[in-house]
């Protein structure tokens, strides 16, 4: 399922518009993009929860030329999903 498909979904389930389920799934996204880009921990009951792990700094390899690169720290988000979620 995309985004669009999602869309249409929303918009069938609830009874609005394509456009104001459009505007609905944005507001979502951009809410849990907001809270992790903060570092806080997004959590939905029976769903699952976003979190923003962050990597260490690391060296790693060029796999082409086998020259040690340095590899720098960053933040990623990651899902991990409910018990209710796991068990469907």
């Amino acid at each position: 399922m995309n985004k669009t498909e999602l869309t249409k979904a929303v918009a069938e389930k609830t009874g609005l518009t394509q456009t104001q389920a459009t505007g609905v799934v944005d507001a979502v996204f951009e809410t849990v993009a907001g809270s992790l880009r903060k570092g806080e921990q997004v959590t939905i009951a029976g769903f699952g929860s976003f979190v923003a792990k962050t990597r260490a700094a690391r060296e790693g390899r060029n796999p082409s030329t086998g020259l040690t690169i340095a590899i720098p720290a960053r933040t990623s988000a990651a899902f991990k999903p409910a018990s209710a979620l796991k068990d469907l």
